[in-house]
């Protein structure tokens, strides 16, 4: 199951270049996001650990990128995350993944809700000002969306004239993963964020997705709450290490 759902979210989130070593992914994109920019070590291998980390850091540091390693409980070599701290990486940002069966799930989609199959402006506009993305990452935002093979949905959520609202879905294998769920701050506790996860969750289950799944930072407890309602469970965490 983990092995499945890190693939999913691989191609949920895409990079602009990607590299295969030896059953790690290392993937780049122009440092927006640890997820893009980040060694995933998800397959089996065979060389050295010591010259795989080197590789990798190579890699990195030619790009002027931080070295981050996002792993799993069911990384390759199972003793990765050991040898990352004691050379001196630190872990950040764990994420909670969790899974909630669509065939249980009872989906309530409000009127407001809209859904497109292709990315809006101004979905990609209130995105970036309701997470505060800095100007030149904006470009970066847009290639990664414009990027994912998958079929997608963007969903959003107005206050009169204006985006309040909005998140992402993205189908695969029977599976809808949602994304860059965000609300405008001055509208956060009115319920809009679960409609934007239940208009993804119906456009799911309209297309045969069976499962849905998200990732939540560990620490943020109204998300964690609004989830838990809705009935996902954690399947597992994941975590960083980053070389200072």
């Amino acid at each position: 199951m983990i092995t499945t759902i890190e693939e999913l979210s691989l191609n949920a989130w895409a990079s602009l270049q990607t590299v295969l070593y030896d059953g790690w992914v290392l993937r780049f994109a122009n440092g927006y996001t640890k997820r893009a920019n980040s060694v995933n070590p998800i397959h089996p291998s065979s060389l050295d650990i010591e010259e795989k980390i080197r590789f990798c850091e190579n890699h990195y540091q030619d790009r002027n990128l931080p070295v981050v390693f996002k792993l799993t409980p069911t990384v390759y070599p199972s003793d990765l995350d050991e040898k990352l701290a004691t050379n001196g990486y630190r872990k950040e940002s764990s994420t909670s993944v969790q899974i909630v069966d669509l065939n249980a799930a009872g989906v309530q989609v409000g009127d407001q809700v809209d859904l497109r199959e292709s990315l809006p402006d101004e979905w990609l506009d209130a995105v970036c000002r309701m997470s505060s993305a800095a100007e030149k990452n904006q470009g970066t935002l847009r290639a990664i969306l414009s990027n994912i093979v998958p079929r997608h949905c963007f969903v959003s959520l107005r206050y009169g004239s204006e985006i309040v609202a909005c998140g992402m879905g993205v189908l695969q294998s029977e599976y809808v993963g949602l994304f860059d769920i965000v609300t405008d701050p001055a509208f956060r506790g009115r319920g809009y964020a679960r409609q934007v996860v239940n208009g993804i969750l119906a456009w799911g289950k309209q297309n045969k997705a069976q499962r849905a799944y998200l990732q939540v930072e560990i620490g943020n407890t109204p998300a964690q709450h609004l989830y838990t309602k809705l009935g996902f469970t954690e399947n597992y965490q994941y975590w960083y290490r980053v070389k200072p």
